[in-house]
């Protein structure tokens, strides 16, 4: 098939353009949260023995980390509701990580363990992959709830509750974080191990033909 055919304009990219600048916004977002919640975790540290560098933290003071902290909240929410409801509405979460089969995310696990786990189509995600994005959304989910529930312990007392009190809604926003943090690394191991997967999120990958898309869609 003909360069021209393959881009025709009925076809459509891995990572459609919307796709694209909502992943770029929420990292960028999420980074920013993070560092900044180091700071703020210093500043009353749950676990005693578990501290972060000043060089890694984002801002110089409580009132700093505090700042970076929010503007970046209000940005990551503004931005993931965007991206959840393109997803949802367009069908792309549907195609993209379902169905997931624990027998073939069993078999996945052991072949990235050993490092063969095969990245010749981009256009498919394997069930580790599923199981990571499906995961960390459910990660999200928690990080707001606790967020909410720590940034507003009286107004939101029954969500605090559910939490088990403001030091166990500290606690669960904290592991939390650490789930992210463990999904980004090797989320970037991943990109770096296969530059075209981030080659892919910067260009919009491979044109999805109209055949394909269809029966994705059936399937």
């Amino acid at each position: 098939m003909s360069t021209s055919t393959s881009l025709s304009p009925k076809g459509r990219r891995l990572h459609p353009l919307a796709v694209r600048i909502m992943h770029w916004i929420n990292a960028a977002a999420m980074i920013v949260m993070i560092l900044s919640g180091f700071g703020i975790y210093n500043d009353e540290a749950i676990l005693g023995w578990v501290f972060f560098p000043h060089w890694l933290l984002l801002g110089n003071w409580a009132a700093d980390h505090l700042l970076w902290h929010f503007a970046a909240m209000w940005v990551l929410v503004a931005n993931g509701l965007a991206y959840l409801g393109y997803g949802f509405f367009t069908g792309r979460f549907r195609e993209r990580l379902l169905p997931v089969s624990a027998r073939d995310a069993m078999q996945d696990l052991r072949d990235a363990l050993r490092l063969k786990l095969a990245h010749a189509d981009l256009t498919v995600y394997n069930s580790v992959q599923k199981i990571l994005y499906i995961g960390v959304f459910l990660v999200v989910v928690v990080q707001v709830t606790t967020g909410l529930a720590i940034w507003k312990p009286v107004q939101l007392s029954w969500l605090t509750g559910i939490w088990g009190g403001f030091q166990g809604a500290r606690l669960a926003h904290f592991i939390g974080m650490a789930a992210i943090v463990g999904f980004l690394l090797v989320h970037v191991a991943l990109a770096l191990l296969v530059p075209r997967t981030l080659l892919a999120m910067l260009g919009g990958g491979p044109v999805l033909r109209p055949s394909r898309s269809a029966a994705k869609e059936k399937a």
